[in-house]
């Protein structure tokens, strides 16, 4: 069945992306930079996946995998935990806290969004955060992005750091390879998904491919083509 992504419950959508699974696979996945980040559940461990700056190249193990993808900035609030010190790692969660891992993932949400959340890793209430995370996801400077929420830009650049894992140019980098990826897999061609994307020109989006994804457009868009994983299946398979 291979990997598969799944709606979130409504009542976690303003935190929650999606949910996904991935069963037993013969390769290893290369895990594309996404501006989020993951809680996974491998077993009797809940791992948590931290925001990437490059492809992430994860091992098959003989164990399927769920998990939830929580929206951009949000993760690092409930857990308390400064998105920065996680950037580019994996973690076990009982090396962040003691309870929790033996939880279903929808319990142990829920059980996060009602505590108390540190100001350090809360500087924004959601509402802010979503607004912030669009601007920067459609384009917006820095600078313009800062002024519009009343901050300067160095304080937008402090907070990124532990809202998102690294500062906003980076988030918004990210976000619009995360926008190009999409679009590859639709089949565009590249002229298109470039200028989509909001790209320069096509070097600009060949060069930042092969920054982010580690391997040539070329070589993305064939994997694109060849996948087999189309969202698709049922909620009481990722959620455990």
């Amino acid at each position: 069945m291979g990997y598969r992504e799944i709606p979130a419950p409504a009542e976690l959508r303003s935190l929650v992306e999606c949910g996904w699974a991935s069963d037993r696979a013969p390769e290893d996945a290369r895990v594309l930079p996404d501006g989020c980040m993951d809680l996974i559940r491998s077993g009797d461990r809940v791992i948590v996946a931290g925001p990437d700056t490059t492809a992430f190249v994860a091992q098959r193990g003989p164990e399927p995998l769920h998990g939830l993808r929580f929206r951009p900035g949000v993760l690092p609030r409930l857990l308390g935990v400064p998105a920065a010190e996680l950037r580019n790692t994996r973690v076990d969660l009982r090396d962040l806290r003691t309870t929790g891992a033996d939880r279903s993932l929808l319990q142990l949400t829920v059980a996060l969004a009602a505590e108390t959340p540190r100001a350090e890793t809360t500087p924004w209430p959601l509402p802010v955060l979503r607004d912030v995370t669009r601007r920067l996801a459609a384009g917006d400077s820095v600078t313009a992005t800062a002024r519009h929420a009343g901050w300067s830009s160095r304080t937008l650049q402090r907070q990124c750091a532990a809202v998102y894992g690294y500062g906003p140019a980076t988030l918004r980098r990210i976000l619009r390879f995360r926008r190009a990826v999409e679009l590859i897999h639709t089949g565009m061609d590249t002229s298109a998904v470039a200028a989509h994307a909001g790209y320069a020109d096509q070097p600009h989006l060949y060069r930042e491919v092969r920054e982010l994804a580690g391997v040539p457009l070329r070589q993305l868009s064939s994997a694109a083509n060849r996948s087999t994983d189309v969202p698709a299946g049922s909620s009481t398979v990722a959620y455990r």
